[in-house]
């Protein structure tokens, strides 16, 4: 006969000791997949490259009051970063800022900056770029509309510089002074974001 099972309750096999959920070589995989996946999603976001020139030449631009009452004569450019027109204008905005720096002030004013909401009623600026030019004494002499050359900006520049008459360029004027009025409605009507 064979022997009866015990009635005593059995133990269930011992399991071997349960270790961490993953061994080391799965750890150093994940870790080497998450640097991999960080440094991917860094590239894709532009890495280390430098500022955009016109993030740049905003951050170092002088304020306006302080770049009009300083003696030198005065580029003011209202921009804005979604702007393609302004974008493509920044190098040579920049090299123009580089070329004639102690001669010349750039000043750079994002229409989207509520900051700025009283520069652009007093300027009526009703699309982007703009161009205000002062002289040194800061008096306003010209305006310019819409994107511009690198040479045409030369020309502007050196004329603001020289103190002589703005050259003749298409969208570029003299500032006339219009009554209050006129200047309201102008602002009411159209706005530097109007043009999508």
């Amino acid at each position: 006969m064979s022997p009866e099972p015990s009635a005593s309750p059995t133990r269930p096999q011992a399991l071997p000791q349960d270790g961490p959920l993953l061994d080391r070589r799965a750890r150093m995989l994940l870790a080497a997949l998450a640097a991999l996946l960080a440094v991917a999603l860094f590239a894709l976001r532009g890495g280390l490259q430098p500022a955009a020139p016109l993030e740049k030449l905003a951050r170092q631009s002088l304020d306006l009051p302080v770049a009009l009452a300083n003696g030198r004569p005065t580029l003011v450019e209202f921009y804005a970063d979604w702007c393609e027109a302004c974008r493509a204008m920044a190098p040579a905005m920049e090299a123009i800022e580089q070329q004639h720096h102690g001669a010349l002030d750039v000043v750079l004013l994002n229409v989207d900056n509520p900051r700025w909401q009283p520069e652009l009623d007093r300027f009526e600026v009703n699309g982007i770029p703009q161009l205000e030019l002062f002289s040194a004494e800061g008096r306003p002499v010209g305006r310019s509309l819409g994107a511009r050359s690198r040479p045409e900006l030369e020309a502007l520049s050196g004329a603001l510089i020289a103190a002589a008459p703005l050259p003749r360029l298409a969208g570029v004027g003299t500032v006339s002074s219009l009554g209050q009025a006129a200047g309201a409605a102008t602002a009411a009507a159209a706005g530097p974001r109007s043009h999508g």
